[in-house]
């Protein structure tokens, strides 16, 4: 099916570029949500293939956060977490009015959904039929000793480092974007990617990381360094809740998946041998059949 790409409106005016594909209208849509400084094309494989691995008809939606990709920019007073929960809340109710749906998050896109879950509890309750968290961090938990959970500051640190220019000094875009040398991809790959990573997979992360440095980087890093989620999923303990984490993940520990997964009654804990961060491009085809199973117990639970 081909995809459609659009916007969407959220109701303080803000426009949210979105992808469709699958079938409008469907009874089941799935929502992707992307990671820090990334965009929608980390889904693109699981855009392309889940509306041709489901049984019944499911949609399957995926947005720009409020400044990434092709959406419009965030302030520092809306790059926050509570905000990325509220647009989700947004992105439910104006771009899947109907029916229910499956949320999958990865990393920061998982937060927002703890996020949507402790301000939209209703919302969530009435429409929401499974949760798929991706490489997210168990609360985003923080290391006493520094300012920033340990996760986000080493991320920030380590993005420095590769890239060759600091994240305080605001270098021009265009000096960076050339930057994507080999040394630079070298660098992505070990630090965001698994054991043998597809080098589109690789080139594609290298350009969403300088597409977002330093502006959005530096713009959502206090709010994410704010972000303390997992209590949330309490109001959650009745939806099926599946945590997947690859095994050479350095932002995020495997046992931040057992923890999200024994925060439920139904939940399920992965870890994905040699994989990494980037678990929607790497680990695609062990995360859509994850994503099929949740909507075809949504038909099972729904009445026709």
């Amino acid at each position: 099916m081909l995809t459609e790409p659009g916007e969407l409106v959220l109701p303080d005016g803000t426009r949210l570029h979105v992808v469709r594909t699958g079938e409008p209208g469907a009874a089941i849509t799935v929502v992707l949500a992307h990671s820090y400084a990334q965009d929608h094309r980390i889904w693109h494989k699981v855009l392309d293939v889940l509306p041709h691995a489901t049984e019944r008809p499911v949609g399957v939606l995926a947005y720009d956060h409020r400044g990434h990709g092709d959406s419009e920019p965030a302030t520092p007073a809306t790059a926050t977490v509570e905000q990325l929960g509220a647009d989700l809340a947004g992105v439910i109710t104006e771009g899947v009015p109907t029916g229910r749906v499956i949320l999958v998050g990865h990393g920061m896109g998982g937060l927002a959904v703890m996020a949507l879950i402790e301000a939209h509890r209703e919302l969530f309750t009435e429409r929401v039929a499974g949760v798929v968290f991706v490489n997210t961090a168990a609360g985003w938990l923080a290391d006493t000793s520094t300012a920033l959970p340990s996760s986000v500051g080493r991320l920030v640190q380590d993005l420095e480092r590769i890239i060759g220019a600091p994240i305080i000094g605001r270098p021009s875009i265009g000096p960076i974007r050339q930057r994507i040398d080999r040394a630079t991809a070298i660098g992505l790959r070990w630090l965001l990617l698994g054991d043998d990573p597809d080098p589109e997979d690789v080139q594609l992360v290298a350009d969403m990381v300088l597409r977002h440095w330093p502006d959005t980087v530096a713009m959502f890093r206090p709010g994410l360094a704010d972000a303390r989620r997992a209590s949330a999923l309490e109001v959650a303990s009745d939806t099926p809740v599946v945590a997947i984490v690859g095994e050479k993940d350095r932002l995020v520990p495997e046992t931040d998946a057992a923890v999200l997964a024994d925060a439920v009654r139904d939940g399920t804990a992965i870890v994905l041998p040699r994989l990494g961060h980037m678990l929607p491009l790497e680990g695609a085809p062990e995360i859509i059949p994850r994503i099929v199973a949740l909507v075809h117990a949504a038909y099972r639970s729904s009445p026709d």
